[in-house]
């Protein structure tokens, strides 16, 4: 009996290792804690707000933060995106 309990008690252990139950959610990069809903509420509000500067992402909540910033991040990306052709014809005014 004593080995059946053992042999239990290692495959738990080594099943724990293996893969975690919960695995942690992420929302843009940021670690979410029980949910992502904080960081959807601050990236709902910035997008609503048109906010483009990280510091207009400094409140109380970690979470509601991290979300604004993954916006004005985000947005970032498209703009410098948008401002670079990624086609290669970069020299399409040349007189060449």
């Amino acid at each position: 009996m004593i080995r059946i309990l053992v042999a239990a008690g290692v495959f738990t252990l080594a099943g724990s290792f293996a893969a975690p139950a919960n695995a942690q959610e992420t929302f843009h990069g940021y670690d979410c804690t029980d949910d992502c809903s904080g960081h959807e509420a601050g990236y709902d509000w910035a997008a609503r707000n048109n906010i483009t500067d990280e510091r207009d992402c400094e409140g109380d909540s970690r979470s509601f933060n991290e979300g604004c910033q993954a916006y004005v991040d985000e947005q970032a990306d498209d703009a410098n995106r948008d401002g670079h052709s990624d086609d290669g014809n970069d020299d399409e005014d040349s007189d060449e």
